[in-house]
């Protein structure tokens, strides 16, 4: 560590004013503060502010620890979801887990190419700083998306939201939208045929020429896709395998769906870390599920035979789809979430019921916690407003009614 401290400090003065290799002056910087913490203060003279323990490289580098429990699992179930489409009935651990990290490898790496690379490039335009948000920008996006969503799309898509949802408005910290959701919206809309269907959540290449490669006629439809087909009361979900998928199965993720969104368990421990660390707000993730228990219970004692969805009892809702994964890393985005402690109740609860109106009452789009989460990322800071503003009219009327009293 001591001779790459060294070799920095000996190539800084090629990146600094005069040097040849200033225009890549926000790149060294950002290499440069994320593999050690800056030897600058915030006040040169001498004197210096308290500063919390927790800044944002620590935050987004916690948030990426707290996705490692998904991202490994969605390694191993591309493999598992894989290898059952062939029809092994043997599932080595390691194999299962190599398969997957050769598919989404490629996906990470495209990611994080374009996203830093228009970051890097708009840092430099502007003279600033690199920031850190798209270290865990760039690893959401490829969880959210099918396992083998091409290369090409992902790269087009990643494009348009780190500019035209990110840097337009600013940069890190200014965004009004989650930058991977507008990343995934950008892929449904733009291209639906390979972002939706029975054929897309099951990878069936040979990454690397690694595996067997499925059958080009191969369908796998997620729990989602096949409940908005069915018709009666007697909802029935199959894996891969033609075995019923219960509550057990779909809380584990061992199901076809986006890479890191199947496994509920596999969440629920990212969002401990989350809420140990102080890092995501309980009061949003309790406020989704409560919104979404509320509807689905709602819809479940209203169901009928138009909305298929309406009879998937309010428990399973939460475990199906990316509904869970929205509530613990979508929903708590601290830039684009609500911000006053009654706001987050209130955004919350919003996210979660209309998530589920979505899913139930829209037999074309299957999946709602997207599109949920994005509209109350447009609708937070008037939540904000109008609470702060009802705080403010409450204590004039208590400062009125104390000054009429004396």
């Amino acid at each position: 560590m001591a001779r790459l401290r060294n070799f920095l400090d000996k190539i800084k003065p090629n990146f600094e004013e005069g040097g040849k290799l200033h225009a890549f002056h926000s790149v060294y910087d950002g290499f440069e503060t994320f593999l050690y913490t800056p030897r600058t203060t915030s006040a040169p003279t001498g004197a210096v502010h308290i500063h919390d323990s927790i800044d944002a490289k620590r935050t987004m580098i916690i948030v990426v620890m707290a996705l490692m429990p998904c991202f490994f699992f969605g390694m191993y179930n591309t493999g598992y979801q894989h290898q059952l489409a062939l029809g092994a009935t043997d599932f080595p651990f390691w194999s299962m887990l190599w398969y997957g990290f050769l598919t989404i490898l490629p996906r990470v790496l495209v990611a994080y190419v374009v996203g830093l690379g228009i970051e890097f490039a708009f840092a430099q335009w502007r003279k600033e700083e690199i920031q850190e948000g798209f270290l865990v920008t760039g690893i959401l996006v490829p969880m959210i998306c099918p396992a083998e969503v091409p290369l090409w799309m992902l790269a087009v898509a990643v494009a348009f939201a780190v500019i035209f949802a990110k840097e337009v408005f600013g940069g890190t910290g200014y965004n009004v939208m989650n930058v991977a959701l507008v990343t995934r919206a950008f892929l449904f809309f733009a291209y639906p045929a390979q972002m939706s269907g029975d054929k897309v959540y099951v990878a069936g290449g040979t990454p690397f020429g690694y595996g067997t490669a499925l059958p080009d006629g191969f369908a796998g439809a997620t729990p989602l896709g096949q409940i908005a087909t069915q018709t009666g009361p007697d909802i029935t979900l199959t894996g891969i395998d033609g075995q019923v998928i219960d509550t057990w199965q779909a809380f584990l993720g061992l199901i076809p769906g986006s890479f890191g969104e199947t496994s509920t368990l596999c969440i629920l421990i990212g969002a401990v870390i989350l809420l140990a660390t102080g890092i995501a707000s309980w009061r949003i993730i309790v406020s989704v599920i409560a919104g979404g228990l509320v509807m689905g219970w709602t819809a479940n004692a209203f169901a009928t035979p138009l909305y298929p969805a309406s009879y998937i009892p309010a428990y399973d809702q939460l475990l199906l789809g990316g509904f869970a994964f929205a509530a613990v890393f979508m929903a708590t985005d601290p830039v684009t979430a609500a911000r006053t402690t009654t706001g987050k109740y209130i955004y919350g609860f919003l996210i979660g019921a209309i998530a589920i109106i979505i899913r139930t009452y829209n037999t074309g789009y299957p999946e709602g916690a997207m599109l949920a989460v994005l509209l109350m990322n447009c609708f937070a800071p008037l939540i904000d407003y109008c609470v702060v503003q009802a705080n403010i009219r409450r204590r004039l009327r208590r400062a009125n009614t104390k000054t009429v009293n004396e």
